[in-house]
């Protein structure tokens, strides 16, 4: 039996657990919220559906689960310029999220923002091997840039690293056309914002960042063994340490399996080194 934790199920955590449950990712499902009335709804709501999967709200449960989703707090919203910005206001939520894995020993899976951050803090304050904290952001990026790439008849892979946030680091030089500066700038820019049209619509994004969590989970519970972009701790990968940064990962029953440097160019290479000199600052002050 598959158990998958998710503590914080508001509108991302929510609709991964009803993903989770339609798709038979887990058997069973443990839910936690520091918001009783919510907690006690979503359950309900769930059970409405007619899904037979298993349901315990028992925080002491988290433990003795497979993988845990950790998407706690408050999320971006009009007025939060940068996922940066959560760093202070979603602290109490990592602490909180930290207590409830002790003596944890599945794969984490840190979805708060700032996620990069968040993933790095989760991995020191509770001692869980870096290897079992995955940082979620990569893939939904990757999407998004995919979908850029689209827009302007450009074909090929669609991998973005670096920092899930201001300084992503969209990969070009795997592409057999060459992509010349002002275009890379213009569509990282394109990608700081493209989450911002859907929180200005709907309040929040929901179903990309749902479905990219519950195929991440399913790849960790599957033993998949598959490429995908997660955050990482970095120990010297890509020159960085100190951070927790998206780059290429083989994902299976333990989580990281190991990490892929690829060979990037300057302005990628550039991107990169700022990513982590950012990230690693966010972590100093949250440590601080």
């Amino acid at each position: 039996m598959a158990r998958l934790a998710i503590v914080g199920v508001g509108r991302i955590g929510g609709e991964v657990a009803c993903l989770a449950s339609s798709m038979g990712i887990a058997d069973e499902l443990v839910l936690y919220d520091s918001a009783p009335a919510l907690l006690k709804a979503q359950v309900l709501d769930l059970r409405h559906t007619g899904l037979t999967t298993d349901i315990t709200t028992d925080k002491n449960a988290i433990r003795d689960a497979d993988v845990c989703v950790f998407s706690a707090g408050l999320p971006r919203n009009p007025s939060v310029k940068t996922r940066a910005d959560l760093l202070e206001a979603n602290s109490a939520a990592v602490n909180e999220c930290a207590a409830l894995l002790k003596g944890f020993n599945g794969i984490v899976i840190t979805v708060t923002n700032p996620m990069d951050a968040n993933n790095y803090l989760l991995c020191t304050r509770t001692g869980i091997p870096k290897e079992r904290c995955i940082g979620f952001g990569g893939q939904l990026d990757s999407a998004r840039f995919a979908l850029a790439l689209r827009m302007r008849g450009i074909t090929g892979f669609s991998f973005v690293l670096g920092e899930h946030g201001e300084h992503q680091v969209p990969i070009f030089s795997t592409h057999s056309r060459q992509i010349p500066i002002p275009m890379r700038e213009d569509i990282l820019t394109e990608l700081r914002g493209a989450s911002m049209d859907v929180i200005k619509g709907k309040g929040g994004t929901v179903f990309g960042p749902a479905l990219h969590i519950v195929t991440l989970a399913r790849m960790v519970l599957s033993d998949a063994r598959e490429l995908v972009i997660c955050s990482s701790v970095l120990e010297g990968e890509y020159g960085i340490s100190g951070c927790s940064l998206g780059v290429p990962v083989r994902i299976g029953k333990d989580g990281i399996q190991a990490i892929e440097e690829w060979q990037l160019d300057d302005w990628e290479q550039e991107k990169m080194n700022e990513a982590g000199e950012f990230v690693k600052e966010l972590c100093r002050r949250a440590i601080s």
